[in-house]
């Protein structure tokens, strides 16, 4: 926005640019339409002066009395702000009645509009000084400027946020060009870290403003890099940006000495939360006997929370500032082990319960969660937390920072116990799921011999069939075999004890993804229809890992309809769950059987929607690849009791000849990566030699790039819609989506 035009009354012209908030503006206007008082609440810095006086500018003109600005900041004497506002507007004083009905009486058959700035310490007298005038003078309209509504009748509140600071081009960054221009003449700003600032703080605008002008002393990337430190990196030097806050911290005090003690030490204790929470997680980390009842709502009512449906979240200047008072309180080590614990004993709720019908829920709990589930983990490295957070490494497209925190666990803390043994077994798996199979191997052999010595049979088998299936992705059917024999015999035993079916799920995947390996199709699909009818409603991961390995045995048997079918379903309980890594396994598998129906295109933009969605989720592009197949004669190599969990027919051979029907004539499977396992499919390369070779080079890099560019979501929808429009026309590329 730029300048705006003068109007009758004393509103000061605006010494810069209003960046952004067309659409507040709009919504002032509105509302300035039909009520009396508009009061714009929000937290510290986010605006609200400039925003009243921006909207005082555009409105003024319609005010045939014009447009009056009050600014009540260093008026600390509740019953002075009648004076104060008379003053302003030229009216003599009076002193044998109430200012309040002076004013009302002055205003009566005005029109004018009336600007109350920082109301905030003098609420009360403001609310008592506006019930008259607003009763007596219809045609007056006042914008009031405050952390809290004034709570006078027909009062509408316009609730003012941060800028949009979501990337480049966004009114934050323009804000930091706009100013870091005017501070620095001739300064040129890289975007890319520019945007970082504005992130970094939020969007708010005069964090942004001081950010700029101390680009006269450091370059973008020193001040972001400095950010930790807002509240000490970003103070004044010249006129205040916004009239009276010199730095952030000044800003934020002021706020902080309008607070009642309980609102106060709950806003300290309430700085351990790094991203949003909900109520129930605040009640539990900060509440104890000397803040029994939490008063949320009246932080947000304050402005210092900003309340997002059933969450709650703090700006990062109002955290930190929480922050130093937390440490001055003395409990910040209290508060961040409460922290810990409460997530800590939710993890464990969430593992216990994730093979069950509240799998999905726990999924988005976990996303939702990550930043406090990072804090937890980054201020301590025991490995209970990230032990317990084994579903959200393995199952969640997680693996790699999983594998992290781990790693950093287990060789910080080497005493024995029931909490190491998760975490080294939750190491192994997450190695597995990101392809690195002769770590997860190694891995999976430790962790069993700490099941073994700790007496943990489900551990000792879950690490045995993470073993079986790295062991097959080295190529080695036979050993996985004997491994898998191994992890049903534990595992049978664990479940009588516990009833906890997860790994003998895990297993039954892992048996089917062996016999694919020999040929043996047919009684891989009979081992996962065994293991669907027994599936737990609601459960996905497991699901999904059995849809996977049913679409390349269908594949096997010729059957790509069917192969079809059973990589879509895999794609939609891995997308269901959040998990993109999961997703873009799952397209690649559909790429492959679209290469085997002939149809080069279509896997082409499967193979570029998959690294799309692998890219966006984090992941590395070389994740898990499947390798060349692994078909030929082998002898058996052990049988399955039925009591184990295993396929239709007690005491049936795990390997036997190789082959679809066990003649040892193996079909040559032609299938897209399955999870964890490279060394049986005919892995990406070949789908993708597959389609060019179909397709033509051209047409195979238009389709591949038309993956690329489209979003994981975009993607998903298409593919369960038969993606009709992934296709360019023949000879031509089309610009259609």
């Amino acid at each position: 926005m730029g300048e705006t035009r003068t109007c009758r009354g004393n509103v000061p012209a605006e010494i810069s640019s209003l960046v952004g908030r067309r659409e507040e503006l709009g919504g002032i206007a509105a509302l300035v339409a039909r009520s009396p008082l508009v009061t714009l609440t929000g937290g510290a810095g986010v605006g609200k002066t400039r925003l009243a006086l921006g909207a005082a500018g555009v409105l003024g003109g319609s005010f045939p009395d014009g447009a009056w600005f009050a600014e009540l900041s260093a008026e600390q004497n509740g019953a002075l702000v009648g004076h104060r506002v008379a003053a302003v507007l030229g009216l003599p004083e009076q002193a044998a009645h109430p200012q309040a009905e002076v004013l009302a009486g002055f205003l009566a058959d005005r029109r004018l509009l009336l600007v109350l700035d920082t109301c905030d310490h003098l609420r009360g007298a403001c609310a008592e000084l506006l019930r008259p005038i607003l009763d007596r003078a219809p045609h007056v309209r006042v914008i009031a400027t405050c952390r809290r509504p004034l709570g006078v009748p027909g009062e509408r509140v316009l609730r003012v946020g941060p800028l949009d600071a979501s990337g480049p081009g966004s009114d934050a960054v323009r804000l930091l060009g706009e100013r870091a221009r005017a501070a620095v003449p001739g300064l040129t700003l890289d975007e890319a870290e520019a945007t970082r600032i504005c992130r970094l703080l939020d969007g708010v605008p005069l964090a942004i403003e001081l950010a700029a002008r101390r680009l006269r002393a450091l370059s973008a990337r020193q001040i972001a890099d400095r950010l930790d430190d807002r509240l000490g990196l970003l103070t004044g030097g010249g006129p205040a940006p916004f009239g009276r806050h010199r730095t952030l911290r000044t800003a934020v005090g002021w706020s902080h000495e309008l607070c009642s003690p309980a609102e106060r030490l709950l806003w300290a204790r309430l700085s351990v939360f790094p991203g949003d929470f909900g109520a129930d997680d605040a009640r539990a980390v900060c509440g104890d006997e000397a803040l029994a009842d939490p008063p949320l709502d009246r932080l947000a009512e304050a402005s210092l929370l900003e309340r997002r449906g059933d969450r709650y979240r703090m700006l990062g200047m109002t955290r930190d500032y929480g922050g130093e008072w937390l440490r001055r309180l003395g409990e910040e080590d209290t508060l961040r082990r409460r922290h810990r614990d409460h997530y800590l004993a939710a993890a464990r709720r969430a593992g216990a319960e994730w093979y069950g019908p509240r799998q999905r829920e726990w999924a988005a709990w976990t996303r939702r969660e990550l930043p406090n589930l990072r804090a937890a983990l980054d201020r301590d490295d025991g490995p209970d937390l990230p032990g317990a957070l084994w579903f959200a490494w393995c199952c969640l497209g997680l693996a790699d920072p999983g594998r992290r925190y781990l790693d950093r666990s287990l060789r910080r803390h080497t005493r024995p116990g029931p909490a190491r043994t998760l975490a080294l077994w939750a190491r192994a798996q997450a190695a597995l799921s990101t392809g690195d199979a002769t770590a997860a191997r190694a891995g999976a052999a430790e962790a069993y011999e700490a099941a073994t010595a700790g007496d943990d049979p489900d551990i000792a088998g879950r690490a045995l069939q993470c073993a079986a299936a790295a062991t097959l992705a080295l190529g080695d059917p036979g050993e996985a075999g004997r491994l898998v024999v191994a992890a049903f015999e534990l595992l049978g035993r664990a479940a009588r004890d516990a009833r906890d079916d997860l790994g003998l799920a895990l297993t039954e995947v892992t048996l089917a993804r062996t016999l694919c390996a020999r040929g043996a199709f047919d009684r891989a699909v009979a081992i996962l229809d065994r293991r669907a009818r027994r599936a737990v409603r609601g459960e996905l991961w497991t699901r999904a890992e059995g849809e996977q390995v049913r679409s390349l045995a269908e594949l096997g048997r010729g059957d790509a309809g069917a192969a079809e079918t059973s990589a879509r379903a895999a794609l939609d309980a891995r997308w269901r769950l959040g998990d993109g890594t999961g997703a873009a396994l799952a397209m690649e598998q559909l790429a492959a059987v679209a290469a085997r129906r002939g149809d080069g295109r279509r896997a082409a933009w499967l193979l570029g929607a998959s690294r799309r969605a692998r890219e966006d989720s984090g992941a590395s592009v070389n994740g898990v690849f499947a390798g060349d197949a692994a078909t030929g004669g082998g002898p058996a190599y052990g049988t399955i009791p039925d009591a184990a969990g295993g396929p239709p027919g007690s005491g049936a051979p795990v390997g036997g000849s190789p082959g679809r029907d066990g003649s040892g004539h193996g079909t040559p499977v032609y299938g897209g990566p399955v999870y964890g396992t490279p060394g049986f499919a005919v892995g990406r390369e070949r789908t993708e030699r597959r389609a060019r070779a179909l397709a033509g080079d051209a047409a195979h890099e238009w389709a591949f790039a038309r993956g690329l560019a489209t979003a994981p979501g975009v993607a998903v929808a298409l593919i369960r819609n038969a993606g009709d429009a992934v296709q360019p026309p023949t000879g031509r590329a089309s610009s259609r989506t």
